[in-house]
């Protein structure tokens, strides 16, 4: 296979992060009720979800840390009457590790000890090793011992015909977010990657989604499904010409923007540059957007004209930080 057809080969590496605490965050009643349905049911969604990722840094600060992908601290309250709040830990792990259940009982017994409230460990796991399927974590020693227990999803089993099938049918908007992890993970051939990529981003316009809500997916995706430069150009026009068909020039208006705007300041742009630019201004928009939904509207137009001005390589680090970040400050340092 040529540089072209290998999904492997863009020097660009899939950032799984990012997208995973995005996902979580944003779509966290339909993660549950799409992969721990039995939890789901038990929750009381009246009482919005609160996130304390700052807790949870702190928790982890001197933890034994193996290559994970994302994880969350989610306080909710139990619907069966008791006015109980649990904590559900969610650990996305993308690695076959040795350790993880050890991690997993760790995390339990520091977030149980910290808060005294009763804790639920879940964990998503993202690799591509059949075998990586820890459930517990078991230690004994003369006559005395423990039993940790915890949830487990494995999202290579979702790749099997009938639970893809599944995901393919669910109105749940988080399969989207499933599918789109699991061919990334399991897809060696950029084109058949490609493929994929429209198709999921298809499913969505075919649904009649919303502006927001297809845009936030979209994002999301393209996260997790990276392309080589030249495949990723011709998705990019599959795509605008899916947008046409549908009359709604969601995504790639302000990329389309900004290759009008390149022909407009000249020629000698080229498509090449005018394409830059209109991902650029993309990604620039994504910041604001992001910004104003985790620090509000003040923050946003302090750090517009910045934001704006600033070149592609450093909107890449700024996106990189902003899901994990206290402050703004911390975003721009």
């Amino acid at each position: 296979m040529t540089a072209d057809t290998q999904a492997t080969d863009t020097s660009d590496k899939p950032d799984y992060d990012s997208p995973w605490k995005e996902a979580l965050e944003r779509f966290f009643p339909e993660f549950l009720a799409l992969l721990f349905p039995a939890i789901y049911d038990q929750i009381d969604w009246s009482v919005a979800p609160e996130f304390l990722d700052k807790e949870l840094q702190q928790i982890g600060g001197n933890s034994p840390r193996g290559r994970r992908y994302a994880d969350k601290l989610v306080r909710v309250r139990a619907k069966d009457g008791s006015d109980l709040y649990v904590l559900i830990h969610v650990e996305v792990q993308g690695d076959a590790e040795s350790d993880f259940s050890a991690r997993m009982f760790l995390y339990q017994t520091r977030l149980r000890d910290r808060y005294t409230i009763d804790v639920v460990s879940l964990a998503v796991l993202t690799d591509t090793s059949p075998s990586f399927r820890p459930k517990s974590f078991r230690h004994a020693r003369w006559g005395c011992g423990i039993v940790f227990r915890f949830p487990m999803v494995k999202l290579l089993d979702y790749a099997e015909p009938e639970r893809w099938a599944e995901l393919e049918a669910s109105d749940n908007v988080f399969a989207l977010v499933v599918m789109a992890q699991i061919r990334a993970k399991v897809t060696d051939d950029a084109e058949t990657l490609k493929r994929w990529k429209f198709r999921l981003m298809r499913l969505m316009y075919e649904r009649g989604y919303e502006r927001v809500l297809i845009e936030e997916l979209f994002r999301i995706i393209d996260w997790m499904v990276r392309l080589p430069e030249k495949l990723e150009a011709e998705f990019r026009q599959e795509l605008y010409e899916l947008e046409e068909q549908y009359h709604m020039p969601y995504v790639t208006t302000v990329e389309q923007a900004g290759i009008e705007k390149g022909k407009i300041l000249g020629m000698e742009l080229g498509v090449q540059q005018g394409m830059e630019l209109g991902v650029q201004q993309g990604e620039a928009r994504t910041i604001l957007r992001l910004l104003d939904q985790k620090f509000g509207p003040e923050v946003v137009q302090m750090h517009r004209e910045r934001i704006e001005q600033a070149e592609l390589e450093q909107l890449d680090t700024w996106l990189g930080r902003i899901l994990s970040a206290d402050s703004p400050e911390t975003i721009f340092h």
